[in-house]
């Protein structure tokens, strides 16, 4: 396989990552409406691409990889207004379980669909070897 020909079938396998994961996103964030399943989309897209090429660089990486992860969701969740709960003196036990609840319900609407795209992309490349660049 010539140079050319290796390079095109790079650029069409990031492609199809980017695709594959920004369709996985898209699908599981439409259940909370279009403009979160629109968002979910282009993050998973972004992901994709970015997991395509930290693949090639150190595929052994899995905390690279889960790094992505995470980086992806927090800003994704950069966005999001938060209601801080207020800290009364001696009850910070409260105040932290009570800010705990509030981002779980607020930010795993948002993560999941990114969480599945990456799921999906991780165990394409464990079932089918042809999806590793």
């Amino acid at each position: 396989m010539s140079s050319t020909e290796q390079r095109h079938q790079l650029r069409l396998q990031s492609i199809g990552w980017a695709l594959l994961a920004g369709g996985t996103a898209l699908a599981l964030g439409l259940v909370l409406g279009l403009e979160p399943g629109l968002r979910a989309g282009g993050c998973g897209f972004f992901y994709g691409l970015l997991a395509f090429h930290l693949q090639r660089v150190d595929p052994d990486d899995g905390h690279l990889q889960a790094g992505l992860v995470g980086a992806v969701c927090g800003i994704r969740s950069l966005a999001l207004p938060l209601d801080l709960p207020e800290l009364v003196s001696g009850h910070w036990v409260e105040a932290a379980l009570a800010l705990l609840q509030t981002a779980l319900k607020a930010w795993w609407p948002l993560w999941w669909p990114l969480l599945g795209a990456a799921l999906l992309l991780q165990a394409g490349q464990r079932l089918l070897p042809a999806l590793k660049p």
